[in-house]
């Protein structure tokens, strides 16, 4: 097996029993239903067993199956059943609750779908596809909404899951009890996990759940190994920073020359979450406010954003940015709608703007610009080359 998961499976192969079943279609016709359970081993130990009070119900099985093999993700790519697996069947709250990790080889993306009673049968009720490269089952802890809140259900490297305000989580068959998480607020979880063979000193990985209004297919689960990202979104809200127009929203995926508003942004957050002070800015008419910029690692590559802490009120975000030389951000301060430019502050580094544009703030590496209603170019050069960036123009519905 050629990946491996960052945070989870250092310094050993993972054993995957899928690659001997095979693929395509012959394969899919000797395995009529999916698997219960998923063949990961570490060392000697089964990662995802089977659980689940219905797991040996052969009817449920196979609803299950016909469930998964009906959905269809958001540009319209099947599941492949052979190498994907029930990891949880059985009831919660008096229903039954299936939770299924999907290979979708179309999109070299693994999906966590979760499925309810429908009739006789069930149905895909929620979907996330898995935000960090490779298989979903690489994690130890997986997000699971219902209409009691939220619960997580963990892998059996999992010792311990203490979960918000500092409290350790009751888990029965892998499942946790409900857990009050806000819907816009990012709360962190610390998972411990035992001594196995890829891990022979144990581990704690640190995680955030970014709340239960996240959207499908947007996974709301982010690695926070460092726990800065703790500290960064402690006080914003998470639907700001989510939606289309903020920065971990901002950026639509894109297949070949057509955006996909469907899928999960290409600004959307793995890990990695960390900000930087570009100092306290005073903007003509407003009291003097602090600006941060954010970065994060993505699918896609790192992304940045700003944020401005206006001395009362609440902050405003922008939208995201691939990281360059010369950085570009609108943003919205009250009724003003301002360009924010970066770059690394040198002697021989020069800004230029349009003529007759006004520089609201103009420090080294940082100026703030009227937003232009046409799209304007500005300029940084430096030794080495110099870069361009359009401004203005149209905002993003």
């Amino acid at each position: 097996m050629g990946s491996v998961r960052r945070r989870g499976w250092m310094g050993v192969a993972l054993t995957l029993g899928l690659f001997a079943a095979g693929c395509g279609p012959i394969a899919e016709r000797q395995t009529p239903t999916l698997r219960t359970g998923y063949d990961t081993l570490d060392g000697t130990l089964q990662v995802w067993p089977a659980r689940g009070g219905l797991m040996a119900d052969a009817g449920a099985t196979a609803a299950v199956t016909e469930a998964v093999r009906n959905w269809r993700s958001p540009i319209d790519d099947r599941v492949h059943l052979p190498s994907s697996g029930i990891l949880w069947l059985g009831e919660v709250d008096g229903a039954p609750l299936a939770l299924v990790a999907a290979s979708v080889p179309g999109e070299a993306a693994s999906w966590l779908l979760q499925l309810t009673r429908k009739g006789t049968g069930f149905e895909v009720s929620r979907s996330a596809q898995y935000t960090d490269p490779g298989y979903l089952v690489y994690s130890d802890v997986l997000p699971v909404q219902l209409p009691t809140g939220r619960r997580y259900l963990t892998s059996t490297r999992v010792q311990r899951l203490v979960g918000p305000e500092n409290k350790a989580l009751t888990i029965t068959d892998g499942l946790t009890a409900p857990v009050e998480v806000p819907t816009c607020t990012a709360v962190p979880l610390t998972a411990t996990l035992i001594t196995t063979e890829s891990l022979p000193n144990g581990k704690s990985d640190r995680l955030l759940d970014l709340g239960t209004a996240v959207d499908s297919p947007r996974y709301p689960l982010v690695g926070d190994d460092s726990g800065s990202g703790r500290r960064v979104l402690e006080g914003l809200d998470t639907c700001t920073l989510t939606a289309k127009t903020g920065p971990f929203g901002s950026i639509p995926q894109r297949r070949g020359d057509r955006e996909e508003p469907n899928s999960v942004p290409e600004s959307w957050p793995i890990d990695r979450i960390a900000t930087r002070s570009l100092g306290t800015i005073s903007l003509p008419g407003e009291k003097p406010g602090q600006l941060d910029q954010l970065t994060w690692h993505t699918d896609a590559g790192n992304m940045s954003a700003v944020i401005f802490r206006p001395a009362e009120g609440t902050p405003v975000v922008s939208v995201a940015d691939r990281l360059d030389p010369l950085q570009s951000y609108p943003l919205a301060v009250g009724d003003r709608q301002l360009v924010v430019l970066t770059w690394k502050a040198g002697s021989e580094s020069t800004l230029s703007v349009p003529p007759e544009t006004p520089l609201l703030v103009d420090n080294a590496g940082l100026a703030v610009v009227p937003r232009p209603a046409t799209a304007e170019t500005v300029s940084l050069a430096t030794p080495d080359k110099t870069y361009y960036r359009s401004i203005g123009g149209k905002i993003r519905d």
